[in-house]
C-alpha cells in the first residue's frame, strides 16, 4: 500500500527519521510536565478550577495548555504568554519607527525583535502568574470540603510564580528546539499537541453520553464524526485558499546573459489573518462575563439581564456579535499584516510588473482591491467556523467535544497538520522519493508550493 510505502521511505531518510524522533520526545517531556502540580498544590481539590476551565475564554487557555492550566500544574501558562508578547511587538512594528526599521535590517534585526520578544515574554508571565494564583485560590475555596486554600505566604508566592515563568519559558525553548531540530513549526505545534491531548477525553465522553443516555446511540455518534469530517474539509479549504496575481518581470541583458521575462505569480491567501480575528473576537466576548462575575449580581438586575445573553455561548445576540467582530478583526489584521503599497514597491524594484496594471501607485490599489474581495469571503467563511461550536452544542453535542468543530482549535490543527505533512513532503522529493499524495503538492497556511 501507498501509506505504508511512505512510511518506509521517511524511515530511510536518516535526517527526517532523527527529526521526528526528537519532536516526539521532546513532546513527551511537555506532556510529563503538564501534569507535573505545582509545589503545595493538592491535585485532588482542583475541582472548581476544572469547572472553571469548561467553557469561555478559561477553556481556550486551558486547551492551548494541553490541560496544563486545570491541573495547576508548573506548565500551567504555557506559551499563551509568548504569544501575546508576539503579538504586541508586531503590532509594533507596525506603530513605531524603531521596530519598523528592525524589520527591515534582516536576520541581525529579526534576532532583536525575537529578544525582545523574550524580554516582554518575561514581564508578562511575571504578571500573569501572580493573577493565576490568586485565581487558584478562589477556586481552590469552592471546592467542596470549605477551608481548603493554597499555602499562605510571601515564599510559596515567589517560588511559584518562578517556577509558572520557568516552566513557560522552558515550553518555549521546547518550541524552538523543535523548529531548529525536529519537524518545524514547534511553537504550533506545542499548542496543536495541547488541543490534540484532549480529543480521546472528548470523544469518549461524547460516545458514552450517546450511548447511557439514549440520544441516539451510536448511529448518532457516526453522524457527528462524519459531521466534523465535512467542517474539516472546509477549513482545509480556508486555509488553503489563495488569489494567484500574475506577475510579468521585465527581461534584462547582463553581460551576454538574458534574465527576466518570466511570469510568476503573487500568491495572496483568502484568509491571510488566519486565527488572530478569533483570538481577538474571544477576548472582547469574555468582558460581558467579568462584567456578571464582579460582586454579588441580582439575576433580577438590570446588569444581569443587559449581560447574560452575552455571556451565554448558545445565544444569538453572543454569536451574531462574536461574528462581526470576527469579520471586524479580519479586516483589520489583514490591513496591518499585508502592504500591497510595499508589494508594489518590490515589485517595480525588481522590474516586475502586474500585466495590464501600470507600476507603482496603480499597482499598490490594484492589490488592495483584490485583497479587499477575497478578505470578504474568507472573512464570512471564518465567522461560521468560529461559531460552530455553538450549533454543534444546540443540537446536544457535549462541550469538550463541540470545541473541535470549529474556532481557533480546529483552523490550529489544519493548519499546523498541513504544515507539518508540506514539511514531510519536501524531504521526500529532495531525496527524489513520492510524496504524501499521488498529485499535486500539500499547502499549508504559508501559501502554495511551486
Amino acid at each position: 500500500m501507498r501509506a505504508i510505502q511512505t512510511i518506509k521511505n521517511i524511515w530511510k531518510i536518516e535526517d527526517l527519521k532523527n527529526r521526528i524522533l526528537l519532536t516526539l520526545l521532546l513532546i513527551t517531556v511537555y506532556r510529563f510536565l503538564s501534569v507535573i502540580t505545582l509545589p503545595g498544590i493538592d491535585p485532588h481539590s482542583l475541582t472548581a478550577l476544572e469547572q472553571q476551565t469548561a467553557g469561555g475564554l478559561m477553556s481556550l487557555l486551558n486547551m492551548f495548555s494541553g490541560g496544563a492550566f486545570s491541573n495547576a500544574s508548573i506548565v500551567a501558562l504555557g506559551i499563551m504568554p509568548y504569544i501575546s508578547a508576539s503579538i504586541v511587538i508586531q503590532l509594533l512594528a507596525i506603530a513605531v519607527p524603531y521596530f519598523q526599521k528592525l524589520q527591515r535590517e534582516g536576520e541581525s534585526g529579526r534576532r532583536k525583535i525575537n529578544q525582545y520578544t523574550r524580554y516582554l515574554t518575561v514581564g508578562i508571565l511575571i504578571l500573569q502568574a501572580p493573577t493565576y494564583l490568586i485565581n487558584l485560590n478562589v477556586q481552590m475555596q469552592q471546592t467542596v470540603g470549605a477551608g481548603i486554600t493554597i499555602p499562605s505566604g510571601w515564599w510559596f508566592n515567589v517560588s511559584s510564580t518562578i517556577i509558572l515563568a520557568a516552566g513557560s519559558m522552558f515550553v518555549l525553548w521546547l518550541g524552538e528546539r523543535i523548529t531548529d531540530k525536529g519537524v518545524g513549526n514547534g511553537i504550533s505545534f506545542i499548542i496543536m499537541v495541547g488541543i490534540i491531548a484532549r480529543l480521546p477525553h472528548a470523544l469518549i465522553q461524547e460516545l458514552y453520553s450517546r450511548i447511557d443516555e439514549a440520544t441516539g446511540g451510536l448511529i448518532m455518534f457516526l453522524g457527528e464524526i462524519l459531521l466534523l469530517l465535512a467542517v474539516i474539509a472546509g477549513a482545509i479549504l480556508l486555509v488553503q485558499g489563495t488569489r494567484r496575481i500574475p506577475v510579468q518581470y521585465a527581461k534584462q541583458m547582463v553581460g551576454n546573459k538574458q534574465y527576466g521575462g518570466a511570469r510568476q505569480y503573487i500568491p495572496l491567501k483568502v484568509n491571510a489573518a488566519n486565527v488572530m480575528p478569533i483570538i481577538f473576537a474571544q477576548a472582547i466576548m469574555f468582558i460581558p462575563i467579568t462584567l456578571i462575575g464582579f460582586g454579588n449580581t441580582d439575576p433580577d438586575s438590570f446588569k444581569y439581564k443587559l449581560f447574560a445573553p452575552l455571556s451565554d455561548h448558545h445565544s444569538f445576540w453572543y454569536n451574531f456579535i462574536f461574528a462581526v467582530l470576527i469579520i471586524a478583526f479580519t479586516y483589520f489584521y489583514t490591513a496591518i499584516t499585508i502592504n500591497p503599497k510595499q508589494m508594489a514597491e518590490d515589485l517595480k524594484r525588481n522590474n516586475g510588473f502586474i500585466p495590464g496594471i501600470k507600476p507603482g501607485k496603480k499597482t499598490a490599489e490594484y492589490i488592495d482591491e483584490i485583497m479587499s474581495r477575497i478578505t470578504f469571503p474568507g472573512s464570512l467563511f471564518l465567522a461560521v467556523v468560529a461559531i460552530l461550536p455553538a450549533f454543534a452544542g444546540i443540537i446536544g453535542i457535549k462541550q469538550e467535544f463541540a470545541q473541535f468543530f470549529g474556532g481557533t482549535s480546529l483552523l490550529i490543527l489544519v493548519g499546523v497538520v498541513l504544515d507539518t505533512l508540506q514539511q514531510v513532503e519536501s524531504h521526500l522529493l529532495m531525496r527524489h522519493y513520492d510524496g504524501l499524495l499521488k498529485s499535486g503538492r500539500i499547502k499549508g497556511r504559508q501559501g502554495s508550493a511551486y
